[in-house]
């Protein structure tokens, strides 16, 4: 990724669908499959990548 500040429209899709699935898996009707989501979605390369890009803008919180 060339720019974190510049996401793809893949990108914040990919972001945007795992707020979502959160929302789902804290609310009353959650399943199994939002949290399955969640993971796939933490895990995908791309994310991966802009997540580490914008630790180093220090844009992020840190993890406790």
């Amino acid at each position: 990724m060339s720019d974190v500040l510049k996401p793809s429209i893949r990108l914040l899709v990919k972001l945007g669908s795992l707020i979502v699935h959160y929302d789902e898996m804290i609310s009353a009707k959650k399943h199994e499959f939002d949290r399955c989501a969640i993971d796939s979605l933490r895990n995908d390369p791309e994310v991966v990548e802009w997540f580490k890009g914008m630790h180093k803008h220090a844009l992020l919180p840190i993890k406790r």
